[in-house]
């Protein structure tokens, strides 16, 4: 059975303008667009949206224009989490006013607090929420991994339901799915681990492939759950090397390369980070072939 907030979650991107700005109408399409190809959820402000260079004002912008797109809040959620616990709860209760429908709270980065720290951390945020939190294990960006012991500590905490995890410890995964008897949802951070986390409990993926691909990640845990398991290999290895050469340099440079090639609201990435020089652009067109699309064909899968 689907998760909470279905299969697939899709994170967003963030469509800039050429000059940068957010483009809150280019959002507004791309988020019917992603909904209407497969996607259950869609996250927005994560990483993949950029979040670290959104304004607190344009990551309420954002939200509002997203849940107004969707027409249904309980398909949109909103990552409110930082390495601060107070900014965290301040942007908590923007997204509720925003009107979300759910919250994901990313592990704090840089200040590497203890595990002590990061049970305060998420016990505080939900309090201050009645909405559902999904917690975000990704110590390979916040040096800062949420371990085993601390996630079933959360668990216990009303509404926080579930994990999008990004370790891949599948050793790890079946212990947590064992000792909350399937009750803590556990979706794969990463497109490469959806099948892998499926056989040991999973329930979906919070995908960043999804842009291009999404009916054929539906069709992949949709043909797991009915047992069709040949086929929902066939489905992963097919994408595996979409899965993986998206994260060929750092995420989300090569996805918005293939979506300026396909002609979805995505624009320039905002400094730091860097748009895709040509090869890096070559490059994504040939990820795009692989999986039988071309520019001007739109996004399907």
């Amino acid at each position: 059975m689907p998760g909470r907030f279905g299969r697939v979650l899709t994170a967003m991107a963030t469509p800039f303008t050429a000059d940068g700005g957010l483009d809150v109408d280019g959002a507004q399409h791309l988020a019917r667009h992603l909904l209407d190809n497969g996607t259950d959820t869609l996250v927005i402000a994560g990483t993949t949206g950029e979040s670290p260079t959104l304004t607190h004002d344009e990551k309420g912008r954002l939200w509002t224009a997203v849940v107004e797109a969707a027409g249904d809040s309980s398909k949109v959620m909103a990552g409110t989490s930082t390495y601060s616990t107070a900014e965290s709860i301040e942007l908590t209760q923007l997204a509720e006013k925003s009107g979300v429908g759910s919250l994901l709270l990313v592990a704090p980065y840089y200040n590497k607090p203890p595990q002590e720290g990061l049970f305060l951390h998420f016990g505080s945020i939900a309090r201050h929420t009645a909405l559902p939190c999904l917690l975000y294990n990704i110590p390979g960006r916040t040096s800062c991994k949420i371990e085993p012991q601390t996630m079933l500590r959360l668990a216990e905490v009303d509404n926080i339901v579930g994990v999008k995890d990004a370790v891949g410890d599948m050793a790890e995964a079946s212990r947590l799915h064992r000792d909350t008897g399937g009750a803590f949802e556990q979706y794969s951070g990463d497109d490469k681990n959806l099948l892998p986390l499926l056989s040991v409990g999973g329930v979906g993926v919070i995908s960043v492939a999804s842009h291009l691909v999404g009916p054929a990640l539906q069709e992949l845990v949709q043909a797991f759950e009915r047992g069709d398991t040949r086929r929902a290999l066939e489905l992963h290895t097919s994408h595996l090397e979409l899965f993986e050469g998206l994260f060929a340099t750092t995420s989300p440079i090569l996805l918005k390369a293939c979506m300026n090639l396909l002609g979805l609201p995505a624009g320039p990435l905002r400094p730091p980070l860097l748009d895709a020089t040509p090869p890096q652009v070559e490059f994504a067109r040939g990820l795009l072939a692989g999986v039988g699309l071309r520019p001007g064909e739109g996004a399907g899968g």
